[in-house]
């Protein structure tokens, strides 16, 4: 009887501790965070995102903030090649812009490339053959590759699977994009679009950094993604490793 007391009396014991321990860490995890509170940025989550895990949240920040460096990219190069909205038939830069960000994250096509969508879009886009808004044409080519790389989708969650293999393949697709803009040219030796700029007046790499940007969230995407798959495997093989049989009493 006095083993049983004194085994009940640790149980208690360690339950006063725990609730203790948890009551600290809420009061410390409560403290402010770059200007704000973890209860106000808890109030302000939306309810989708509790089905999300942390890499899933983190591919979904990443997919929106490579759409906006796309759409970034579009509003500079239209500054720089402005004969090339005139193209789409719009009566402005933003409408153009407009029609592209739509057809990108509603997976439509984009009128002026037929069917072509990600990598067959880049081809023709970048193409002497193609005469109609190369920039647009561009920016719906790689927007739509990194929607494909992703499964198909630009919010991610629990029940979703995204290959690392096609981040990866997506990051060195722009990194060669990239490289095609600044050297493609037309049968006049002129190029086709006008982005970086190194000149005696000045250098103008804005549109490589961006560009970079989005590589570098997609590398580090898909490092997330391996590690997670990594850790289920780990994860498995521990719980092989250390099995033990439970107390029922």
């Amino acid at each position: 009887m006095v083993c049983v007391s004194r085994y009940f009396l640790a149980q208690r014991a360690a339950r006063a501790l725990f609730a203790s321990s948890l009551l600290m860490l809420c009061i410390g995890g409560c403290t402010r965070q770059d200007g704000r509170d973890v209860a106000t940025q808890f109030q302000e989550a939306r309810p989708q995102e509790f089905f999300q895990t942390s890499v899933d949240r983190m591919a979904t920040l990443a997919m929106h903030d490579n759409l906006e460096s796309l759409y970034l990219l579009m509003n500079k190069l239209y500054l720089r090649n402005p004969a090339e909205w005139r193209k789409s038939g719009f009566v402005d830069a933003r409408s153009a812009e407009r029609n592209v960000r739509e057809a990108i994250e509603q997976q439509k096509p984009l009128g002026q490339l037929g069917k072509r969508r990600d990598l067959a879009a880049l081809s023709y886009a970048l193409s002497p053959e193609f005469l109609g808004d190369r920039v647009g044409a561009f920016i719906y080519a790689i927007g739509s590759m990194l929607v494909t790389a992703h499964g198909g989708r630009l919010e991610f969650f629990m029940t979703d699977q995204i290959n690392p293999t096609f981040v990866s393949n997506a990051a060195r697709n722009i990194e060669k994009a990239t490289w095609l803009l600044s050297q493609r040219q037309n049968a006049n030796g002129e190029l086709m679009l006008f982005s970086n700029e190194i000149s005696e007046e000045g250098s103008n790499l804005s549109f490589a950094t961006e560009f970079g940007k989005i590589v570098a969230r997609l590398d580090l995407l898909t490092q997330m993604l391996d590690e997670r798959y990594r850790r289920i495997g780990l994860n498995y093989a521990q719980s092989l490793l250390f099995l033990n049989f439970l107390p029922v009493q």
